[in-house]
């Protein structure tokens, strides 16, 4: 555990927390608001790698003196890294490491750099400053960094253990310099490293900024005050959203692990207790022989789970830590959410995302009104490398990593965006960089009409991107959704499948599966890499006609798409009002009376019997707890 060394002799006398003015309070919750987005916006400006500098791959935080984080973005667990790392820690020290098992899961793939700094005012820790951001490449046995055929985290690169990378503002540069020496682009690393310390800086001295301005007792006091507030209203929030004593389950799944096994089950279950509200991910499958194991620790489901609640019940709210003596969490050792050294970790971007469409689950149950359907719930990987091969770069390495886009779910305000990030701040890097920095062109970037799911509010298209290739190279993929259906809610229906296939130069086409690397590719290839779309919520039968023809002018829904809202067109385009409505009294009387809340899509075994026949892709098969570690 970590050894703070402070040269102030007293604690600090906070006043009460009810004693801070509101006005003071306000202007500590912007400033550190403010203070967050700066720390973006200093990494984004020296980074160099796109996946950072242009996706925004990074997320910074700001905690009180203890580690709880007080404004952050999905962020990471202080406390359980300063855990995992027996040293001291003084002023002007910068904490680094990439090894999710030695952090007790803070971070939760080794692409991702964690770097922690202390802040400190007038020799104590007022507070810490933390950000990690994923790193395009950290050596190991692909490109990237990301084989999806890995089975240990010591083939998915270099494993950083928790090290002081700046002793009292010394740099330790022989340690750095090892570092670097693992990867493909270690001025990129180098560059993203050093914005991710700058950004932290930035943090630092805001916050010693208003501790002279406010006074630190002032200061600790509203920090205290922003927690209890975010404890107070989460322990309405549960109260009203949850049920005293009843248990709510749900189960999505991962569709494969890279390697041939799945789909994963992963089974949330929820119980309110008084106050508190118990999560308990047993039932959820055994850890994945694959690299998409998603090892979270308690505080990040908590985390994860109060953003859920309060971005949909109250999102005025300013989420914390504050509430997490309110959620016990139970995680099974050696599960999907838990898994044993020295399992690979590198696609656990399935995962996280999926937790959310967990959350929606669960909540939905108590209140379909609230209910999302399921969405673009990952933020699925592309990667291409290789050396130019003629011209004056001839021999010269290029390195692409990049996050794509899907539907957004349905949801009980209005229709999922198409082709958009699961992330609100991740955006998408310009075809025009790509095509400037990369010997590939961008010959289709649009929207798949009718992926997204059907409903009152339709569920949003995934996006089709063709990358035609210049020069010959490798490319690998991450990405889900290719066997099961992201799904939908309240009588909407699911959202397309994803799919991946290359137009070679000769005429042929290849299938590929979603998890794949080291796929060669050569000029003329065209890689067509389709999303999936989000689920649809609501009655389609209930959408205007109006606006379903109109969205077939704009080439968001087929003309054949638009019967499953029941809409007939005429030649013209135009809404044929009697066959609509004859068509929509048809499929009323063909359907129950009683819509499902959720729609699932065909049930897994059907899925796996019809596998090859719809995808062109061998089923995987079902894994099993080992003998030894069977659950209950």
């Amino acid at each position: 555990m970590a050894r703070i060394v402070e040269t102030a002799t007293a604690p600090v006398e906070k006043v009460p927390v009810d004693a801070v003015d509101p006005i003071t309070l306000d202007l500590i919750e912007n400033g550190l608001r403010n203070a967050r987005y700066e720390m973006d916006e200093v990494l984004f400006r020296t980074a160099l790698s796109p996946g950072i500098r242009e996706q925004h791959d990074e997320f910074p935080l700001i905690a009180d003196p203890s580690g709880k984080m007080v404004v952050g973005q999905f962020g990471l667990s202080i406390p359980d890294f300063l855990d995992g790392f027996d040293d001291t820690v003084e002023e002007g020290d910068v904490l680094l490491t990439s090894d999710p098992y030695a952090c007790g899961a803070a971070i939760s793939h080794a692409n991702d750099w964690l770097v922690v700094t202390p802040v400190f005012h007038e020799g104590r820790v007022v507070g810490w400053a933390s950000m990690f951001g994923h790193m395009s490449d950290v050596g190991g046995k692909t490109p990237c960094s990301m084989p999806t055929d890995a089975r240990t985290i010591y083939e998915e690169g270099v494993v950083i253990p928790p090290f002081k990378l700046y002793s009292k503002g010394v740099l330790n540069e022989d340690a750095l310099r090892i570092i670097l020496n693992q990867v493909r682009m270690p001025d990129w690393n180098r560059a993203d490293l050093n914005g991710l310390v700058a950004a932290c800086r930035t943090a630092s001295r805001r916050v010693v900024e208003m501790c002279e301005r406010f006074g630190t007792a002032v200061y600790l006091s509203a920090l205290d005050a922003l927690l209890q507030r975010n404890y107070d209203a989460m322990k309405v929030l549960l109260a009203t959203v949850f049920e005293e004593g009843r248990t709510l389950s749900f189960t999505d799944y991962i569709c494969d692990d890279g390697v041939g096994y799945g789909p994963y089950e992963l089974t949330l279950s929820l119980t309110r207790r008084g106050d508190k509200v118990h999560l308990d991910f047993t039932g959820s499958s055994p850890q994945a022989a694959g690299p998409v194991n998603y090892y979270i620790n308690e505080n990040l489901t908590r985390m994860f789970f109060g953003i859920y609640m309060i971005t949909v019940a109250d999102p005025q709210i300013l989420w914390n830590d504050g509430f997490y003596p309110l959620v016990d969490v139970t995680i099974p050792d050696g599960s999907y959410w838990k898994p044993k050294h020295p399992a690979s970790l590198n696609g656990r971007n399935h995962g996280i995302g999926r937790v959310f469409d967990l959350f929606g689950g669960l909540l939905g149950q108590t209140n379909p009104a609230l209910l999302n359907a399921a969405g673009f719930s990952s933020s699925p990987h592309f990667m291409y490398s290789g050396h130019y091969s003629s011209g004056e770069r001839k021999g010269e390495w290029f390195q692409l990593y990049s996050i794509g886009f899907g539907g957004i779910p349905g949801r009980p305000l209005g229709d999922g965006p198409d082709g958009h990030s699961l992330w609100p701040s991740f955006v998408n890097i310009p075809c025009e960089y790509l095509e400037s920095y990369y010997p590939l062109r961008i010959e289709r970037w649009e929207t798949v009409a009718d992926t997204g799911g059907a409903g009152l509010h339709r569920g949003g298209n995934g996006v089709d991107v063709a990358y035609a290739f210049a020069e010959p190279g490798t490319i690998a993929i991450h990405d889900d959704r290719w066997l099961t259906y992201p799904w939908g809610v309240n009588g909407g229906t699911p959202g397309a499948r994803g799919t991946k296939w290359i137009d070679r130069a000769d005429g042929t086409r290849e299938v590929l599966p979603s998890k794949v690397h080291d796929v060669p590719v050569f000029p003329g290839d065209v890689l067509h890499f389709v999303t999936w779309g989000g689920g649809g919520w609501g009655d389609p039968l209930e959408r205007d006609p109006e606006l379903v023809a109109l969205e077939v002018r704009r080439g968001l829904v087929t003309a054949d798409g638009a019967r499953r809202y029941g809409v007939v067109l005429a030649a013209d385009g135009t809404v044929d009002a009697a066959a609509t409505a004859t068509l929509r009294d048809e499929l009323r009387a063909s359907r129950p009376a009683e819509l499902p809340v959720f729609d699932m899509g065909p049930p897994i075994e059907e899925l796996l019997e019809r596998c090859e026949a719809e995808t062109g892709l061998p089923a995987p098969t079902r894994p099993r707890w080992a003998a030894a570690d069977v659950r209950a």
